[in-house]
């Protein structure tokens, strides 16, 4: 019997057509050729509209408590938001706020970013990984930069940008594969959801 990983995938942006989502898409693309996987994809522009005004968490509707239960099941968690002023978008935080402060121990994180130039691309060290950390999230050594020169038509495009994409996954792997999955399954790989 083979083993399928949980994997989740959160994009910040509250655009659509998005590179954040297609930068999402783009690793869980390449993951797919290396590991049996379902694949989820959380996008807060489709949810910010449930809880960007929710302080309390026993407010939030069942679709947000039903994504926020995804992420902490996770075998991995992908993260990816656009730079706003410097760091991930405010209602990617807000999302994160809900997250229980103990669910994401030990669970193997990918950062990712998207910016319209690379004089942003620090963010992943300076913002996002801070942000993980306190969760005791094990952030997972190469996050992804992307620039809005890595697209085309909302789809990844640079080969530089490819050439990362595929090496994080590569360091990554070592530290997903030896995980015990959460879902048993004997079907092949399900391809992450376009």
């Amino acid at each position: 019997m083979s083993h399928t990983f949980n994997i989740v995938a959160v994009s910040g942006s509250l655009q659509r057509p998005s590179r954040t989502l297609a930068l999402v898409q783009a690793v869980l693309a390449e993951l797919s050729g290396h590991l049996p996987l379902h694949a989820r994809v959380i996008e807060l522009g489709e949810l910010a509209p449930h809880y960007g005004a929710v302080t309390r968490p026993a407010d939030l509707p069942d679709t947000v408590r039903e994504a926020i239960q995804a992420v902490e099941q996770a075998d991995l968690l992908i993260v990816a938001s656009p730079v706003y002023r410097a760091s991930y978008t405010g209602l990617f935080k807000h999302f994160f706020d809900f997250v229980h402060h103990e669910a994401l121990f030990d669970l193997p994180v990918l950062l990712a970013a998207t910016g319209g130039s690379e004089r942003h691309a620090l963010v992943i060290e300076h913002q996002l990984r801070p942000l993980f950390s306190f969760f005791q999230a094990q952030t997972l050594p190469l996050g992804i930069y992307a620039a809005e020169a890595d697209f085309t038509d909302y789809q990844v495009s640079d080969s530089a940008l490819q050439a990362r994409i595929r090496l994080a996954v590569e360091r990554a792997l070592p530290l997903i594969s030896h995980r015990q999955p959460l879902i048993a399954s004997t079907d092949a790989a399900v391809a992450a959801p376009v």
